[in-house]
């Protein structure tokens, strides 16, 4: 079966720094469409970046040049590099993966992770 599993969340300062992982199993990311999504309390679950099978990027306006999304194909893991984090990033996190395309739109993706919790304090 496919399973996707978030870890790495926590609380930090703003300004600070979080790298969160998304370990896969049941299908290689190297050959699928994978992203990052959030979503805060009353708002809706928003793409924030995603990596496609030849290692193409897209990033949400919100988080270009402070967030990074990577494949670690040695360890089927996808990796968000999180830096300068601010208070408005605070939200779960979740990974996806799915074979439609490069996109930050929900219906692109498939396969979802339980998700990881971030807190950015001012």
């Amino acid at each position: 079966q496919v399973q996707l599993v978030e870890s790495g969340g926590g609380s930090v300062q703003a300004g600070g720094s979080l790298r969160l992982s998304c370990s896969a199993s049941g299908l290689p990311i190297s050959r699928s469409y994978t992203g990052w999504f959030r979503q805060a309390p009353g708002k809706e679950r928003e793409g924030v970046a995603a990596i496609d099978t030849d290692g193409n990027t897209r990033y949400a306006d919100s988080v270009k040049g402070r967030f990074t999304i990577v494949q670690d194909n040695a360890k089927n893991t996808l990796l968000l590099q999180m830096n300068n984090l601010e208070p408005e990033d605070t939200a779960m996190y979740y990974c996806a993966a799915g074979w439609l395309a490069l996109s930050l739109a929900r219906s692109s993706y498939y396969y979802w992770g339980q998700g990881t919790q971030v807190t950015v304090s001012s």
